[in-house]
């Protein structure tokens, strides 16, 4: 059994955040949720997740399309618990558009969050866990990280370039003990994904039940939804000792969407 670290998720208050902060607190994991607001439930979710799983929880409020509140999280972490061991990158954001028509600040929102972020936090946290003698990093992807879609350029653009960073990060710290991978989830019914389906309907003059049919879930074989207990329980294994040797990997939960 893995020895007992700390955890920064990043964009966790809900979703696959959410959903892998719990499972990483369930491995016994002290853990810090984030996100840009600052409210009470914020806070109250954070102590509820300690609470449940009788770890040390804290919440951090840091903007990640800000570089300094980016490295702030990860310096502020450190300083509250001693270290930081595991990085999971899984804040995001979508805007779907025509490439003509989408929004400057939209794409540019896009990347910071999505893929400049992980940059910022990732080099915050590599010194600290070689100081340690250990360390994982888990960068959420998609798998738009290894197919594209219609109306998605900045997304796809941003979910290709973390699984190409997971692997430059991956290929320098090979031999640090710290290791760097990618999940690259389908469609998992998040609130990320509920504004797709209506920005879907919008773009494709369809109702929602014919986006999440023959939209969505028209990709995955499978026909279902991946939960966000799947893509936590897989990013908890990464975190342990057991998967030591799983380093530059881009892990796909699809239901088969890549395998084609």
């Amino acid at each position: 059994m893995t020895a007992r670290k700390t955890a920064i998720i990043t964009g966790s208050n809900s979703g696959i955040g959410l959903g892998t902060a719990h499972a990483l607190a369930a491995s016994g994991h002290d853990i810090v949720i984030n996100s840009f607001t600052d409210r009470d439930e914020d806070h109250a979710l954070a102590e509820l997740i300690g609470k449940e799983h009788s770890v040390k929880a804290i919440y951090l409020k840091a903007d990640m399309s800000k570089p300094d509140e980016c490295r702030a999280l990860v310096a502020n972490t450190a300083s509250t618990f001693g270290g930081v061991d595991i990085l999971v990158n899984n804040a995001g954001i979508q805007h779907v558009a025509a490439v003509e028509e989408f929004p400057t600040e939209k794409w540019d929102a896009i990347i910071a969050i999505n893929l400049t972020s992980a940059f910022h936090t990732v080099a915050a946290a590599i010194p600290l866990m070689k100081a340690a003698g250990w360390g994982r990093i888990v960068n959420i992807a998609s798998a738009h990280g290894l197919r594209a879609s219609p109306f998605k350029s900045a997304y796809v653009a941003a979910k290709h370039g973390i699984v190409g960073f997971t692997k430059t990060v991956a290929l320098e710290l090979a031999e640090e003990k710290i290791t760097s991978n990618a999940i690259c989830p389908g469609y998992v019914l998040t609130p990320l994904v509920e504004t797709q389906i209506t920005d879907q309907m919008k773009a494709r003059d369809m109702d929602r039940e014919t986006v999440i049919r023959e939209i969505m879930l028209d990709k995955q074989p499978t026909k279902q939804f991946v939960t966000t207990e799947q893509i936590g329980a897989l990013a908890a294994f990464l975190c342990t000792d057991n998967a030591a040797q799983i380093n530059g990997t881009a892990l796909s939960v699809d239901g088969g969407w890549t395998a084609e």
